[in-house]
């Protein structure tokens, strides 16, 4: 049983903002696979839920005359992983959603609600961390966008407010051209399982290929947020990957986290694989990108 007060079905985006405006207990339900489970466990008992569920205007996938990739925030899972320009393109960001849940979630859940849900296990949050994402809110007072880097800002809690609705986020070429990208998710199960720690790498080879023009690192689970280790990726720049390189690299990045001990894993061990993961998931990307040893 869910306890709902009222659920009020959109019928398109401005709709969804008025109703938003209107009532100030009200919250938005797309897929619902993360605001139904806390209306059941009572966190969200009463709720009076605006659903956006498949809103066309915040579904889909686009490439703009720019080169831009736009995904609608409203877009499932299984759809980004099976969209041609995300195949295309960043294809290692349809890896990662797939990596989400198990069949039914992929096909209900969404990449929107996956981010403002604020988890630092989402599956998404790594790669668009890496892919540098812009995201777009909206209100009924306007509209504004905020880079992926600067929308977490602790455990279940983003820098959207209550009334504003993810509606798209957009990759830039600059963020994708040339890259080779790897996310890597470790849990105790094969499936339907929430990441004990995700790890995501971008490498772009410069033109002799053994030389990084540039690195991207991102971990969910690492931190109280999903986070980008900077200080790692500019080891990289400029220099021959080596193993040696992919040792400092991976020792900078568990230096600069601070994950935690829980049921899943303790903090020692969640340091061991952010060490392990960067090094299979930046060799992955390498090789993806053309990069040689």
């Amino acid at each position: 049983m869910f306890d709902i007060k009222r659920l009020y079905p959109a019928k398109d985006l401005n709709d969804a903002l008025r109703a938003l405006a209107d009532d100030p207990e009200s919250m938005v339900i797309a897929g619902g696979t993360d605001v139904l489970i806390r209306v059941r466990e009572g966190k969200a008992a009463g709720a009076s839920l605006v659903s956006i569920h498949e809103l066309p205007e915040l579904t889909g996938v686009r490439m703009e005359a720019d080169g831009s990739i736009v995904i609608g925030a409203c877009t499932s899972f299984a759809r980004i992983t099976a969209d041609p320009i995300i195949q295309e393109f960043v294809p290692y960001l349809g890896e990662a959603v797939d990596q989400v849940g198990g069949p039914q979630t992929r096909e209900a859940g969404t990449i929107g609600g996956n981010l403002c849900n604020g988890a630092t296990s989402a599956d998404s949050a790594p790669m668009l961390l890496a892919l540098n994402a812009e995201l777009t809110l909206q209100s009924a007072a306007g509209k504004r966008v905020v880079p992926v880097t600067a929308f977490h800002t602790g455990p279940g809690r983003t820098v959207r407010n209550r009334d504003e609705i993810l509606t798209e986020i957009r990759i830039f070429p600059a963020d994708f051209q040339g890259f080779g990208g790897q996310y890597i998710k470790y849990g105790k199960r094969a499936a339907m399982e929430i990441a004990t720690l995700g790890c995501a790498a971008l490498v772009k080879p410069a033109t002799d290929q053994r030389t990084v023009a540039d690195l991207r690192l991102a971990y969910g689970v690492a931190a109280p947020t999903p986070i980008r280790c900077t200080e790692a990726e500019t080891l990289a720049h400029g220099e021959v990957l080596t193993d040696a390189l992919l040792d400092e690299i991976a020792r900078t990045a568990a230096a600069h986290a601070s994950p935690r001990s829980s049921w899943r894993a303790s903090r020692e061990f969640r340091l061991q694989l952010i060490t392990e993961l960067a090094r299979r998931a930046i060799r992955s990307a390498w090789t993806r990108a053309g990069g040689v040893f």
